[in-house]
């Protein structure tokens, strides 16, 4: 399995317009990040968690012509503002599939109305979807493997992760309970958000996601969702512990 980060910022990505802070001008690329997206790819299937506003730059840098799908998990603008750039997708392949919460397929049909008509009243430019309602308990099968959601909260807001056999992922979270921790327990690899170095009321912060890390116990942890606030990547992966990182845009991972 391989993972490609397709970006770890926040909702406004780094960095902010028109900002000054040095964070938003420095020259290190991994100080430069798209919103948060992740690229799963095993033997020929291809999912990506997740199209927000920076969709289409993302499948041009990381070279992908094919998805098997998407999921979301939640329906936050950083997270599904993207979707009307499936066209070229749907375009070769019909239909894309997409798995979301029911809550979260609502919003969407509310926000893209003309993706989800179906007959002679469609647009003939527009593309369509397959919807897969995501429900807590039940697997997916995604290709040949099974894929567990895992129920978390970002505030009061219910968000999905989800675990691909040795990977989990899980962002925009503030609060998980302890049964939510045991389907993810066992896990090589961890994604987890990160938003700054003070706490927020409804995300991560530096010493909550170490909190996490520590709960769970992956062989390695990636952090993402990262705001301008956490600081310079250079200088905050080197505080962190030997098998935590910080993610980066374009970052590949093998499991």
């Amino acid at each position: 399995m391989r993972i490609t980060f397709l970006g770890t910022g926040t909702s406004q990505g780094i960095p902010i317009i028109g900002s000054d802070h040095p964070v938003c001008l420095s020259d290190d690329p991994r100080d430069k990040r798209l919103r948060v997206s992740v690229l799963v790819e095993w033997e020929d299937y291809c999912y990506v968690v997740d199209c927000g506003p920076d969709f289409r730059q993302q499948m041009l840098r990381a070279g992908v012509s094919r998805i098997d799908g998407i999921l979301f998990t939640h329906e936050h603008a950083d997270h599904t503002m993207g979707l009307d750039d499936i066209r070229p997708f749907f375009f070769r392949q019909g239909d894309i599939p997409i798995y979301a919460h029911q809550r979260v397929l609502g919003e969407l049909r509310r926000r893209f109305p003309y993706i989800f008509i179906n007959g002679k009243d469609k647009y003939p430019g527009a593309p369509g979807v397959q919807e897969h309602e995501v429900v807590n308990g039940r697997p997916l099968k995604l290709g040949n493997m099974e894929v567990i959601p895992v129920n978390v909260m970002h505030n009061r807001l219910q968000v999905f992760g989800f675990r691909f056999g040795d990977f989990a992922y899980l962002t925009d979270v503030k609060t998980i309970a302890e049964e939510e921790i045991e389907k993810v327990k066992g896990v090589k690899y961890l994604v987890v958000n990160a938003l700054r170095i003070k706490p927020h009321p409804s995300h991560l912060n530096l010493e909550e996601a170490l909190q996490m890390v520590e709960r769970i116990k992956p062989e390695k942890a990636y952090f993402t969702h990262i705001s301008h606030l956490l600081g310079f990547h250079e200088k905050v992966e080197k505080t962190l512990p030997e098998n935590v990182h910080l993610a980066y845009d374009n970052l590949q991972i093998e499991i």
